[in-house]
């Protein structure tokens, strides 16, 4: 299949269903964690030391991008390791920390369903597909109470940190902030924007839509 084609088809799969995530350069990502000689930062909070090697652990093993609409099991439920959307880092990540989004958005959006974003033309709550769309998983996240200002100063980000971008032209993406240092004192950060979980220097490489950070308490 040539290269235009596939991404033709996937942003039409993100028009129907709504993950966004996908973005397409001319050479690829580039995977900086594997390039660079690494710098690292102290994570002192042995949970988001986890969360973040939760997640890192995926570069290499997600090397797909498919945001097709798939039955999903639940709790629990996740597409094959190897494929998944840029919100599917975050829950797989997620999840070894004891933290379900499948389940957990679910029954938030069980109890108060208006309260979300009403972009799909949906009636009622779906545990296979709610928790894996950028706008429900930030209005989550702003339920709970653990969304921050967004910055253009790299010092306002920490290890563990979630990001919320728009790509260009419109397309919704979520990644992690890790506790490795790109050029100059960016943290990276570790997503799937179309070609499988990459770590890489994209903190300020498209607008954030939202800056969140889970709660200490």
């Amino acid at each position: 299949m040539k290269k235009n084609t596939a991404a033709t088809i996937i942003m039409v799969l993100w028009s129907v269903f709504g993950m966004g995530c996908f973005s397409e350069s001319k050479n690829g990502p580039q995977n900086e964690s594997a390039a660079a000689p690494i710098r690292r930062i102290a994570v002192t909070n042995p949970v988001v030391e986890r969360l973040i090697s939760a997640a890192i652990e995926q570069v290499g093993l997600t090397t797909g991008y498919d945001p097709a609409y798939r039955t999903l099991s639940y709790p629990n439920g996740d597409v094959p390791i190897h494929t998944g959307v840029c919100s599917d880092v975050l829950i797989r990540a997620f999840r070894f920390i004891d933290m379900d989004f499948q389940k957990e958005v679910h029954e938030d959006m069980r109890k108060g369903f208006g309260k979300y974003p009403q972009l799909w033309n949906m009636s009622r709550p779906d545990p296979n597909i709610d928790h894996r769309r950028v706008p429900n998983l930030m209005r989550f996240f702003q339920r709970k109470g653990w969304e921050i200002p967004i910055s253009d100063e790299a010092r306002h980000y920490k290890p563990g940190d979630i990001v919320t971008w728009i790509i260009p032209p419109n397309l919704t993406h979520i990644g992690l902030v890790t506790n490795r240092i790109a050029n100059g004192d960016r943290l990276m950060v570790v997503h799937n924007y179309g070609f499988g979980t990459v770590e890489n220097d994209a903190l300020f490489l498209w607008k954030q839509t939202g800056h969140f950070r889970i709660s200490q308490n």
